[in-house]
């Protein structure tokens, strides 16, 4: 038989799998079209009868990843107007006091969606963790900042989702006292994000921010001139109303050549933290919603009594410079004019390079991208919560793929297969053919004791020892990993 819960808008069915119940495409919030196109989140409807749950919902609106990136990186796409959704894996929906993970996907802000392959909770339910996938709005939807619209709706959609697990959480078994919410990429920026909102306080007591922190946002200004940019180019006013007009279709066209062509065409006089984030689309610092920068606020003790693990990937960036072929065109001269974009000094660069014996200037520029980009935010929100009341881990994960020659090295989003124990799933397949289980048997039971107990099971992150957990074929406690490398970016960083 299958199961059924009931929760505030109505009862669902769902089916059982191995060792769980999923329930699936659950409405969170309103579809935000039509009336609703552009405003903050509106209450879930309600249903009569029993609503099947067996099936993902619709994704939030998007376009598919550019080649080569939609081979490595399988997005679905499901046609609807009921986008904000979510999926939930328990192991007994008539349990009670089960930990929750929350996981927030990530995309660059204008890909991806709770129905990926690799995020299906089933392994986490089995383990004795609720495991809870979400969309959120994205790119223009979510983050364009208009005149006419309330900012920053993708990071509401998250908040009203978060607020949908407490009031709900309970009929699938869990416990809205134990949210944990976790994240890779743009959801680890946006788990740093809520970790220093205001309105975000309360929801969950743990969080988990894999490759990506608190550095990643634009102000304002930027993001005025983005909006600005995007309605010359669709011959409409930068105005809510106009944009809610242009189709569908035409405005993702608009959105993918305006990200093409700033990437493409950097200017910093224009673009200003664009130009090196490659991110037009983000959460803005709205004064209102985001009132600073995530790092800052939690500089200030926002988030303090959350605990918190967070970590990168050791070859992040090589998962963009290495299926292009962009790292093979990368020479001196590129390599000095790419780091000096990040600030790095001729000096330093050289101390990239004699630390890498025989590599390329692409090697190493992948190095230097890696750390501004991933590594040294995740460090930074790591120091900012010395003397927090909540406790802080880190971890870096270094085993590399086979794929592309071994080129990927320990690529972006490398790890999240072993996260979630997941190594025969279609994206990981495309990424890590042959995966070692022991390193998601380690990798996996890690995250499902910081959810359930709040301790992945090494020493906490301090600045004294900075100790880190290195995930690979062995996994070990090491002290400052390129330390320094890391002592580089002082100042800069």
């Amino acid at each position: 038989m299958a199961p059924t819960v009931k929760i505030v808008q109505g009862t669902l069915e769902g089916f059982e799998g191995d060792g769980y119940c999923a329930f699936l495409g659950i409405p969170y919030a309103a579809a935000p079209y039509g009336a609703r196109r552009f405003a903050a989140p509106a209450p879930a409807p309600h249903w009569e009868g029993v609503r099947d749950a067996t099936r993902y919902g619709p994704t939030a609106l998007k376009r598919q990843y550019p080649p080569p990136f939609d081979a490595l990186l399988p997005d679905p796409q499901i046609p609807g107007d009921e986008c904000l959704n979510l999926n939930v894996w328990t192991p007994d929906p008539g349990g009670a006091g089960l930990p929750v993970l929350v996981w927030i996907h990530g995309g660059a802000f204008v890909y991806g969606s709770g129905a990926v392959a690799d995020y299906d909770g089933g392994a986490f339910a089995r383990h004795g963790v609720i495991c809870v996938t979400l969309n959120y709005r994205l790119g223009v939807d979510g983050f364009a900042l208009l005149d006419g619209a309330v900012p920053n709706r993708g990071l509401l959609d998250q908040v009203a989702a978060l607020e949908w697990v407490q009031g709900n959480i309970a009929t699938f078994g869990g416990d809205p006292d134990r949210v944990t919410i976790a994240g890779e990429s743009a959801g680890a920026m946006s788990v740093t994000t809520l970790l220093s909102m205001p309105r975000a306080e309360g929801l969950f007591v743990r969080a988990v921010a894999q490759s990506g922190a608190g550095q990643h946002c634009l102000s304002a200004a930027t993001a005025k001139k983005v909006t600005e940019e995007l309605a010359t180019r669709l011959g409409v006013s930068a105005h809510a109303k106009s944009l809610a007009e242009v189709p569908f279709e035409a405005l993702l066209d608009a959105q993918s050549a305006l990200i093409s062509d700033i990437a493409t065409n950097p200017n910093p006089e224009r673009w200003a933290e664009i130009t090196v984030n490659n991110l037009p689309f983000e959460p803005v610092i709205d004064g209102e919603i985001l009132v600073s920068m995530p790092l800052d606020a939690i500089r200030h003790s926002a988030g303090a009594t959350a605990d918190l693990l967070i970590g990168t990937n050791r070859d992040e960036n090589r998962l963009f410079l290495v299926p292009t072929g962009a790292v093979d065109f990368i020479d001196d001269g590129l390599l000095v004019l790419g780091a000096g974009m990040y600030g790095l000094p001729s000096a330093s660069v050289e101390r990239y390079r004699a630390a890498r014996p025989g590599q390329s200037p692409g090697d190493v520029l992948a190095a230097i991208s890696s750390d501004w980009f991933f590594r040294i935010p995740a460090v930074r929100v790591a120091e900012a919560r010395q003397g927090a009341q909540g406790r802080t881990w880190s971890y870096e994960f270094t085993w590399p793929s086979p794929e592309l020659g071994g080129r990927l090295g320990s690529c972006h989003a490398l790890e999240i297969p072993f996260v979630f124990d997941n190594l025969s799933s279609s994206h990981s397949a495309s990424l890590n053919s042959g995966g070692p289980q022991p390193l998601a048997d380690t990798m996996h039971r890690a995250w499902v004791r910081f959810a359930t107990d709040g301790d992945p099971g090494w020493p906490v992150y301090d600045t004294a020892r900075r100790a880190t957990m290195r995930f690979d074929l062995t996994s070990e406690v090491v002290d400052d990993p390129a330390g320094e490398e890391r002592s580089l970016w002082d100042g800069l960083r």
